[in-house]
């Protein structure tokens, strides 16, 4: 056996050490990309299974363009759906209606959670039941009197009684909050509200039981959108969260006003498949109104949301005189002109104070939504054919 020289043995001595520290070296590298990785891994699991990461992911893809779009569309999508069931289908029962829509985003939902897609709603202590139940009830009277409104009195009535809508935001919002809105926002809004009157509203007929509806809506109405909006900005609540936890209230609530507001016969329907597919698509829609119109309220205020509403009514009316030559006449025209350049200029002052806020230090949270007495949350998403509350 060849026998090893001073200088090999070194050698061979200072390799082995070389080789131990090695995989010393890689095991301390192995062990500190795991670490690493599984930091990863729980900073992912928290961001989509914890509320506040739910909320972070929520503001960072649905800011206030893509919430306001989104919302947008799907509103003339859903009046084309509703049209269809209301008109050709012959689906008369809009409570029923509502509580299908509903019904179909609970179905939707729970799937969502059972895939684990569902964003984690905040601890219960933040929130208590109240303020949820609170939510689902006015949720299922502002869905519900709307549709009944819009059914008994004809459309120019109904179009009065959302612009009433306006006003009782900024009072209620003063009471609730002490909220001040702006000299400028003020004749804004009253500029935007005249212009959508004299555009929309051609006709004021109504019988006293549909005026009746149309009143008892408009707080319902208006206090939905400002403690949904309230809620998602001072808490930790998602649209899809707050959702999920006030929906069954709401489906209680409308099957209670079902046998009061809507007309018998609704097991006499014809259910045949093409009435049934239209129904569906119609509920797949007002999940998706739902949902954009709680993304909308969350990301900006409950009047930019009622803007937004009026916005629409006068985009579909300057459509069909631009494309399909209908003729609303140059009085709604100037009105329709009048309102656009009102709410412009609105959206140029809410850019404005947005700016000038993200200068600001954040608020504290409003007392009114953490959990003390009187605390309550709402929010609605609507159409000028069907409401659809958040």
């Amino acid at each position: 056996m060849h026998k090893l020289t001073s200088d090999q043995e070194e050698e061979e001595e200072v390799l082995f050490f070389f080789r131990i520290n090695s995989a010393a070296d890689l095991l301390w590298v192995l062990r500190s990309t795991g670490r690493a990785l599984e930091e990863l891994r729980s900073s992912l699991y928290n961001e989509m299974h914890s509320s506040e990461g739910a909320k972070r992911q929520q503001q960072r893809f649905c800011g206030p363009p893509v919430a306001l779009t989104f919302n947008f569309a799907v509103a003339v999508g859903i009046i084309v759906a509703n049209k269809m069931v209301m008109g050709s289908v012959g689906f008369k029962f809009p409570i029923a209606l509502s509580l299908i829509h509903y019904a179909v985003a609970l179905v939707l939902m729970a799937i969502l959670k059972a895939l684990s897609l569902l964003p984690v709603a905040p601890p219960s202590k933040s929130t208590p039941f109240s303020s949820l139940f609170a939510l689902g009830a006015v949720m299922s009277l502002s869905t519900g009197l709307a549709n009944v409104s819009l059914k008994h009195n004809s459309v120019g009535f109904y179009q009065m009684a959302k612009i009433a809508v306006t006003p009782t935001i900024v009072a209620a919002e003063f009471m609730l909050f002490q909220k001040k809105v702006s000299f400028q926002k003020v004749i804004t809004l009253a500029t935007v509200s005249f212009g959508v009157a004299v555009a929309t509203v051609t006709d004021l007929e109504f019988n006293f039981f549909g005026a009746c509806v149309a009143l008892a809506w408009i707080v319902p109405s208006a206090v939905n959108k400002i403690l949904w909006s309230n809620l998602q900005q001072s808490g930790h609540w998602t649209a899809l969260a707050l959702m999920w936890k006030t929906t069954p209230v709401t489906i209680f609530f409308l099957l209670a006003l079902m046998p009061l507001l809507d007309p018998p016969g609704l097991l006499l329907f014809n259910w045949n498949f093409r009435n049934s597919c239209a129904i569906i698509i119609s509920a797949l829609f007002g999940f998706l109104l739902q949902w954009s119109g709680a993304l909308a309220l969350g990301a900006t205020s409950a009047l930019s949301h009622v803007v937004l509403g009026q916005f629409k009514t006068i985009v579909i009316m300057l459509s069909g005189y631009l494309i399909f030559s209908s003729d609303p006449g140059i009085t709604s025209i100037c009105g329709a002109v009048v309102a656009l350049g009102g709410m412009s200029f609105y959206t140029y002052l809410g850019l404005k104070e947005s700016a000038a806020a993200g200068k600001k230090p954040p608020s504290r949270t409003n007392s009114f939504l953490a959990g003390k007495p009187g605390s309550g949350v709402a929010g609605e998403g609507g159409n000028s054919d069907y409401e659809d509350s958040v």
